[in-house]
């Protein structure tokens, strides 16, 4: 079984991905544990609105070897195969490129000391021209398949550039690797010259960020056709819902009729309070009748899937794997033992009360095989936090020491802390089991690091 990893994506995401082979089936449940004081729970934070606005998923066929492109440059050939091939074969080669490109760049971003940041940036310069090179080496003569390297070579370009300027800027600054830093600058300017050279895009374009940005996006949806799998979702239980909604409906208009013609039965006349005690039945009617509803529902569809990917090759229309998910709330009960052993495991003081939330998801993958040359796909999920911060306090306090007979002052910011256990289950029954601890504040997440089973913390 292929460990799932939980990283951070961006400032205030994470990513947990994992790879599939073909007939592969996976569980994946994560517990999050949320502090009361964050203020998150059913009445703040819909598990709906949650999934839709903070939830996304993602799968594309997979290689390992990131740094070596697995479609072959013979692939990329203008002699070999269809269009259609050479389209395939050249997305997937581009498409390589591109995670590699982000991982890397995250991943040295991370290295805060220059005598760590600028070796590894140049190697990763180095190494991304040469992959640059080598499909540019086969720059095809046929002009029907020429769009399609243009297109992929003018985002890969643009990217690349992006990227490294990223990189300068977040990096650390020192006097000391300006060679390094000039290299790095020589590169862009190298890209930017390139696009220029082959009038990639018009000076209209280019003079408008949001034009040009919006034109890469383009692009970059292209070069995932037939790489990255289209995703169907369905909402499952619908149908339970409208049967729940009409029942509650209908017993309790049943119950207002029974009052209705007591009301009548004692009133032989229509008189203001007639009139005065209908409006208070039906007002009643209207009160409880939401809030009934959502209370018969929640016990009813409590640990019952709610939604369902449907993944497909973009290309031929098959259907490579379907993803089965859960979110709710749960309560310290309902963790399985191994889950509450792990959470147990914290000192008494970061013992705090906290809301769980439970995200499941089981993945079956439905093709015998993958593209030639592709072993696994990989699954992405991302968890954007924003929506768990938004009630946290604001600023920052201070700190107070005496220095001899002067008082000083340091400021310091508020963190806060989330708990989630990520439990991996394949087909055999066989699981791995981790625990992280993140750390983060209104702004972006500080750190996250995994817990050994024999830690407290």
């Amino acid at each position: 079984m292929n460990n799932a990893k939980l990283t951070q994506d961006e400032n205030l995401s994470i990513k947990v991905s994992y790879q599939l082979l073909p007939t592969d089936h996976q569980r994946l449940d994560l517990y999050f544990s949320l502090p009361v004081e964050m203020g998150i729970g059913p009445k703040t934070l819909d598990e709906e609105h949650y999934f839709h606005s903070s939830i996304e998923n993602h799968s594309a066929y997979y290689s390992d070897q990131l740094h070596l492109p697995l479609v072959r440059s013979r692939f990329i050939s203008q002699k070999k195969g269809e269009l259609s091939d050479y389209r395939l074969n050249l997305n997937l080669f581009s498409y390589q490129i591109l995670i590699a490109l982000d991982t890397d760049i995250k991943q040295t971003i991370k290295l805060k000391e220059s005598k760590d940041f600028y070796p590894q940036a140049i190697v990763l310069a180095e190494l991304i021209s040469g992959l640059l090179k080598k499909l540019r080496r086969y720059t095809p003569s046929d002009k029907k398949l020429s769009p399609f390297f243009q297109n992929a070579d003018n985002y890969l370009s643009w990217q690349v550039e992006q990227s490294f300027l990223k990189l300068l800027s977040r990096g650390p600054k020192s006097s000391e690797f300006s060679t390094e830093r000039n290299f790095l600058f020589a590169l862009c300017r190298s890209e930017n010259e390139y696009r220029t050279t082959h009038k990639y895009n018009s000076e209209v374009t280019l003079a408008d960020p949001n034009r040009i940005t919006n034109k890469m996006r383009l692009l970059q949806r292209l070069i995932e056709y037939g790489v990255v799998l289209q995703k169907e979702m369905k909402s499952l239980n619908r149908n339970l819902k409208r049967i729940v909604r009409g029942t509650v409906t209908a017993i309790i208009m049943a119950f207002v009729m029974l009052l209705v013609l007591n009301a009548r039965a004692n009133f032989t006349e229509v008189t203001i309070a007639l009139v005065g005690m209908l409006g208070v039945v039906y007002g009643l009617r209207e009160i409880f009748k939401d809030d009934i509803t959502r209370v018969i529902w929640r016990s009813i569809q409590k640990g019952l899937p709610k939604w369902r990917n449907i993944y497909t090759n973009n290309v031929n229309k098959t259907r490579i794997a379907s993803q089965t998910i859960w979110l709710e709330y749960i309560r310290n009960k309902d963790l399985p033992q191994q889950v509450d052993k792990l959470f147990q495991t914290r000192r008494h003081q970061n013992k705090q009360a906290a809301q769980l939330l439970h995200f499941r998801s089981d993945t079956k993958v439905n093709a015998k095989s993958f593209l030639p040359g592709y072993d696994e796909i990989q699954q992405r999920i991302y968890f954007n936090l924003t929506p768990f911060i938004r009630f946290l306090k604001k600023g920052e306090g201070r700190l107070y020491s005496l220095d001899g007979s002067k008082i000083t002052k340091q400021a310091v910011e508020r963190r806060y802390q989330i708990n989630v256990v990520l439990m991996q289950t394949d087909k055999q029954e066989l699981q791995q089991i981790q625990r992280f601890k993140i750390t983060l504040n209104r702004s972006t997440i500080i750190n996250i690091e995994a817990m050994k089973i024999d830690d407290d913390d």
